[in-house]
């Protein structure tokens, strides 16, 4: 919607704040790289106070901290700054559930450089860069995923292990696909002490999700496979096999190809668990999971953000007898549960 005046004129507003959104990201990545929200919720309230436990100039820290301000990351009184309850819970370092650490992803040289090059992308219809092929390794691009994003799968990790009842302990045999960090197989063997998670993405990837196995004390029953999903031996009998965020980075056909091999590898009784950004069929609503077919088209050869109609027929043209739909709660993701017979 245009912004308007107040004649009822529309303004260019909108126009000019969207040609300057890049600003918006370099400061919030500047404010967690001097770790701006740990130092105010230490006690930090003052410009001068900010910059003497960052490390900044007074005036730097000011006209940032009156930019995250304006951006609704922080509050001022007075000339004090305090954190909103977003950035307590997720930017300051002390929280446990803090998510600064994307920034090391979704703030990479290599993710922002991508759209420098979105004309050439819409003229294609997918990326113009090499590493656009999801099929081939990509080892710094994905370790840094892998360190960087664990944090944001928590809330899923956890929803996903509920809607499986891991915690009634039942024996359960898991194989996470593009397993990453692993925080979704490791989430469901902790709740569940009988449950075997197998780990499967590439060699130098599924060593952080060992490294993370190990942390959380499910070391004994994570074991991993290296390698493509497309080409590795998955094995078979398994009671669930999660497929999180991985579907979007291919085409149809590429998808349903991969599909097949989780229905193969799954016991009668199995379910696919799919966790993704599902659009609305309109494409345009809800914003966060409708917009994310962007990042596709600038960052892989083929992928997009798939509406749930198109995953029930990709399932179903894979073998699977019925799909449902599952939002995850305070999350912009929802479950595809594809069911292997009914």
């Amino acid at each position: 919607m245009a912004t308007a005046s107040t004649a009822g004129r529309p303004t260019p507003e909108r126009i000019f704040n969207t040609l300057n959104a890049h600003e918006q990201t370099a400061a919030l990545l500047s404010a967690i790289e001097l770790d701006i929200f740990s130092a105010i919720g230490a006690g930090a309230t003052t410009a001068a106070e900010i910059a003497a436990k960052t490390g900044a100039a007074e005036k730097g820290a000011r006209i940032l901290c009156d930019f995250m301000t304006i951006h609704g990351f922080l509050t001022k009184d007075q000339g004090k700054y305090a954190l909103t309850q977003e950035s307590a819970f997720f930017l300051d370092r002390k929280s446990p559930a803090c998510l600064a650490s994307m920034a090391g992803f979704l703030g990479h040289k290599q993710a922002r450089a991508r759209f420098d090059s979105l004309t050439e992308s819409v003229r294609k219809g997918g990326s113009v860069w090499s590493e656009g092929d999801n099929t081939k390794p990509n080892d710094e691009f994905w370790v840094t995923f892998a360190r960087s994003m664990a944090g944001l799968a928590v809330p899923s990790s956890q929803f996903i292990a509920a809607l499986i009842r891991a915690e009634e302990g039942k024996p359960c045999k898991v194989l996470d696909i593009a397993a990453g960090h692993g925080m979704y197989g490791i989430t469901i063997a902790r709740k569940n002490p009988k449950a075997e998670i197998v780990a499967l993405d590439w060699p130098s990837v599924v060593r952080v999700a060992q490294e993370n196995a190990q942390k959380f004390g499910v070391a004994d029953r994570f074991s991993t496979r290296a390698g493509s999903a497309f080409e590795v031996e998955m094995g078979s009998g398994y009671d669930y096999v999660l497929l999180t965020n991985i579907f979007h980075h291919f085409d149809m056909p590429t998808c349903e190809k991969l599909m097949r091999r989780v229905h193969a590898a799954l016991k009668p009784s199995g379910q696919a668990i799919t966790l993704e950004f599902v659009p609305n069929e309109d494409r345009v609503s809800p914003p966060t999971a409708a917009a994310f077919s962007l990042i596709m088209l600038a960052n892989t050869d083929s992928g997009d953000a798939y509406t749930f109609s198109e995953y029930e027929k990709m399932f179903r043209n894979a073998g699977f007898a019925k799909s449902t739909l599952h939002p995850v709660p305070e999350m912009p993701q929802q479950l595809v549960v594809s069911e292997k017979s009914a």
